[in-house]
Formats: structure tokens, sequence, C-alpha cells
């Protein structure tokens, strides 16, 4: 086991976590208007200030006692969320329902597996000097390839980076899984996938409601017809 060191886990932490505090108070901003550049830069200035603070003072040492520290993925993902504000992109294409989906599955095996209702050692797994590696050589050439291809550019360079960043540091904790999920994203990808069921449910209802309508409607060519036959009825009673 290779554990990273200590003063790179402290800066790693409050740098991840003024990224993650920056990018959820640009989500609290109004969805009427897109950010402006100056209102961002000023955001990620006081992030970065309050997470320099130290001791207690530093909101990261109060979020260190609850999710310890952010994953890479989170961090390269809130970047990813923060550049498309500052190009003032609305809807985002940071979490698509793939890595959703592959991220609900996973936190959900990991979680099964640490409170004893699998037992198989998931977690532990992601220290060992053989699995641990392949799996990170395998998504990284996986998003190489994504990248090359041009699939969801934008999440694949995120995983990269934080495979790259716990190949090379060891960061954040020495744990694969550690670097590519933790609490707040999964808690992200679950609700990616029910706003997408919802939509997806409210797209069936209004496509089944569009077929029906033209249904009940009168057929337009029975019109004219109908119009028709009277002109020749009135015709025949002004003829007697």
């Amino acid at each position: 086991m290779n554990l990273p060191d200590l003063s790179l886990q402290l800066l790693y932490g409050r740098l991840g976590w003024a990224i993650v505090a920056a990018t959820l108070a640009c989500a609290l901003w109004r969805r009427a208007a897109p950010i402006s550049r100056l209102a961002l830069g000023a955001v990620l200035a006081l992030s970065l200030a309050a997470m320099a603070l130290p001791g207690e003072l530093s909101p990261a040492w109060w979020l260190g006692l609850a999710f310890q520290y952010p994953s890479g993925l989170l961090v390269g993902c809130c970047l990813l969320r923060l550049t498309e504000r500052w190009h003032g992109i609305r809807r985002s294409q940071v979490m698509p329902q793939t890595l959703a989906g592959v991220l609900a599955v996973t936190g959900a095996l990991l979680y099964l597996d640490a409170v004893g209702f699998l037992a198989r050692g998931f977690y532990y797994a992601g220290f060992g000097p053989g699995l641990a590696p392949a799996l990170a050589i395998v998504a990284a050439a996986g998003c190489v390839l994504a990248i090359v291809r041009g699939h969801a550019r934008g999440p694949a360079a995120s995983l990269l980076g934080a495979l790259v960043l716990f190949s090379l540091l060891r960061l954040p904790t020495g744990n694969l899984w550690d670097a590519l999920l933790d609490p707040l994203l999964w808690g992200w990808a679950m609700v990616t996938l029910l706003v997408g069921a919802v939509r997806r449910t409210g797209r069936r209802a209004s496509d089944r409601m569009a077929a029906v309508e033209p249904e009940s409607a009168p057929a337009p060519g029975l019109q004219p017809a109908a119009t028709e036959h009277f002109s020749s009825l009135k015709e025949q009673v002004s003829g007697k």
C-alpha cells in the first residue's frame, strides 16, 4: 500500500473543497440568467480564501470531518461545470446518464460491501497492487478512446484527470475508489438519474396525449363532402 504524503493530502483537500464549494454556489445562482465571468471569478476567489483559513476556521476542516476528501472525479466534474458557466452554457453535459448509472451502481455495491451485506472486500481492493492498477489502466484507455472519438469528451477528460492524479500522486487517499467516487458525487449521479427518469416519463405522457388528440378531432376530409351534400339537398328543395 502506497499512501500519499500528508502535506499533499491537506493541500489537495483545501483546493478540492474550494472548487466544489464554488460550483455549489454557482448552482444556487439565479437560473434565469447566466452568471457573469466577474461574479464567477469572485465566487471562486472567495472559496479559495475561505478554505485557506487556518484550522477550524476553514470550512475544509469541517468538510473533511464529514466527507474526508472530495474524489478526483468530483473535482474534475466541478471544474468542467465551472468552465461551462464561464462560457455561458446553461444545460450541463458534465454528468451524462451513462456515467451517472455506472457511479450509482458502483456506489451502491461499495456501500453494501462496507456495511457487511456483501463483505467481499471491494473497497480494500482499491489499495491492492494488482486489481487497482489494472482497472485504472483499462479505464484510462477507455477515456483516451472516448476523447479521440469525440464521445463525452468533458466527462472522459475529468475521469482521466482523476486517474492520472491517483496514478502519479496517489491522491486523495491512495485508494482507487476514493479517486473515482465519494458521497457527494454519488448523490449527484442519483439526482441526475431521477431527473432523467422524470423527464422521460413526461415526454412519454405528452407523446401519448399528442397521439390521442388527432384521433378525437373530426376528419377534415369529411367537411367538404358534408357541404356538397347539403348544397344538393337545398337545390332539390328549391326545384320543387
